[in-house]
């Protein structure tokens, strides 16, 4: 194969890690709708735990299958799943929390320092090389997330810092994956992240899902220690949407980033940053304010000027290794 060829697949590899990353963040924010709709009636756990039913069964008996055989639950690295699992309930439940008692653009906006921490953690962990104009657009984006916290300010609220802490974890998550991407396979990376949301939620039904600790008046407490109750009828289907949503997302954003570099990849993510206004708006009739908007804009534009970067750079041939 001569070298123009390896370049050409290498790009192909890339723009389907690209489109895999976009998709992954589609069904994630369907997803994040679903668990805020459900938030005022449901203990997250118990929320949790049957998504985890849901996506373990399409993971285990239709994805497997078709991707090599239930072989792939097999594993010679599970330490480093488990702490990549523990990253991803952490990260998630965090989050999660943080959408009782706030907007849901907000925050996925907050939670989106994830994807600039990614950069950061690319260099620091992973020896990637990126280049001056893409730290600009880190710190644009950066800034916008502090303008959307709103720091020393009235209008702070404690419970913004949750998605920000849920994105550290987050953040380590993908560099957990690109770790662990050159030997396993998206499926069994998807499938462990969905084993260890089934121990943590179980262990915590055990633990707290009689809801002796709930009743506190605060909306995140309450969604997290709430008693378990069987579900409505026409909640159901939400929450088989969810378990669908989860092992499709969790599959596409790990093949994503087998396929390319985080620091390609991360960007990407703001896929999700849209989708999170609009269902907001339509769903929960949730207007972010000027200030809010300011901060979306923001990220939105560091985000879009890094897609535009890797854009121009395959339009010069600079070869799809090439850094800036």
């Amino acid at each position: 194969m001569t070298t123009l060829d390896t370049d050409a697949a290498e790009a192909r590899s890339q723009i389907i890690g690209i489109l895999c990353i976009m998709g992954g963040m589609i069904f994630f924010s369907l997803n994040d709708m679903s668990i805020k709709f459900l938030s005022g009636g449901y203990a997250l756990h118990q929320v949790v735990l049957i998504r985890t039913g849901f996506a373990l069964a399409v993971l285990v008996g239709l994805v497997m299958p078709f991707r090599g055989g239930h072989g792939q639950m097999r594993t010679r690295r599970l330490g480093a799943h488990i702490l990549r699992g523990i990253c991803v309930v952490l990260a998630n439940m965090l989050f999660f929390v943080a959408l009782a008692a706030m907007p849901l653009a907000e925050a996925v906006a907050i939670s989106f320092v994830s994807p600039l921490l990614i950069t950061l953690f690319s260099v620091l962990f992973l020896g990637e090389r990126v280049g001056p104009r893409r730290w600009v657009a880190v710190g644009i984006g950066l800034l916008g997330v502090i303008v959307i916290l709103r720091p020393g300010t009235e209008a702070f609220r404690p419970v913004a810092t949750l998605p920000l802490l849920g994105a550290v974890a987050y953040a380590m998550v993908n560099i957990l994956t690109r770790r662990l991407g050159g030997t396993e396979s998206a499926a069994t990376l998807a499938f462990y992240i969905q084993v260890t949301f089934a121990a943590v939620s179980a262990a915590m039904w055990v633990g707290v899902g009689d809801g002796r600790f709930a009743g506190t008046g605060d909306a995140s407490l309450d969604f997290l220690l709430r008693a378990w109750v069987w579900p409505e009828p026409g909640d159901w289907p939400i929450l088989v949407m969810l378990g669908l949503a989860a092992a499709i997302g969790s599959l596409l954003v790990a093949q994503g980033y087998r396929l390319c570099e985080a620091a390609l990849a991360a960007p990407f993510e703001y896929t999700a940053m849209p989708l999170a206004v609009f269902w907001g708006v339509v769903v929960f009739g949730e207007w972010p304010d000027a200030v809010s908007w300011t901060g979306i804009a923001l990220i939105l534009g560091g985000g879009l000027y890094l897609i535009w970067r890797e854009t121009l750079k395959g339009r010069v041939s600079e070869g799809p290794r090439a850094r800036r």
